[in-house]
């Protein structure tokens, strides 16, 4: 694993990582494929940098990086309670894939089938919007760093969300092809800014999150 040439030292960075679980009754849920692994690498690299780091976790199965504060959540208002809750800090990066709606009520009991029924319909609400409020708050970090993962026209996705949601950065990839994005242990991202863009990778996700984090403290304002 390669560490970050730049120093984080006297810094305290925040990381989110990993899905939200949005719960439809005891037995089941709503999720996505994420598993956390790019998060945990940026959260390793910080700590290895000398950063202060805090991580809010969704519900994955990975070891605490050493050096790192691990906060563990499973829904978005839980993620959004951690992440707020930790400000202030000099960088937040976003790595988590939290999830844009929740069931509206959360059914007591499992949900049975019943007979002749032929589906199901879910009343969804859409869950707290993590990184614009991050952006956005009084004790606004430093640096707000998200992450884009799509399907198609990366580059115009993620740079409307980076205007949008008013953040610095946004590292975007591509999800859906072979070899890179969720689940994978390798990547590729590209990272926005307003008057600038650069690529990293293809590597693997630990050498990633080093060359990201690199970028991150390039970018910082001074303090």
């Amino acid at each position: 694993m390669t560490q970050a040439k730049a120093s984080g030292a006297g810094l305290r960075i925040l990381v989110s990582a990993g899905p939200t679980y949005e719960d439809i009754d005891p037995v089941r849920f709503i999720g996505n494929r994420s598993s956390g692994k790019m998060g945990f690498a940026v959260a390793e690299a910080a700590a290895r940098s000398g950063a202060r780091v805090v991580l809010v976790a969704g519900p994955v199965a990975l070891p605490t990086p050493p050096g790192v504060t691990r906060l563990d959540v499973r829904s978005a208002a839980q993620m959004h309670e951690a992440v707020l809750g930790q400000l202030p800090a000099d960088i937040y990066i976003g790595a988590a894939a939290v999830a844009d709606f929740t069931p509206r009520q959360v059914a007591g009991s499992k949900i049975k089938k019943r007979e002749g029924e032929s589906g199901l319909t879910l009343d969804l609400v859409r869950t707290p919007d993590i990184l614009a409020e991050v952006a956005g708050h009084a004790a606004r970090p430093r640096l707000v760093v998200g992450f884009a993962a799509e399907t198609d026209e990366v580059e115009r996705y993620a740079r409307d969300k980076l205007a949008r949601k008013r953040l610095d950065l946004i590292a975007a990839n591509r999800v859906g092809v072979a070899g890179s994005g969720f689940e994978s242990d390798d990547n590729a991202l590209t990272v926005y800014w307003t008057d600038g863009q650069r690529a990293l990778g293809p590597a693997p996700k630990t050498v990633l999150a080093g060359q990201l984090l690199e970028l991150i403290l390039e970018r910082l304002p001074a303090g």
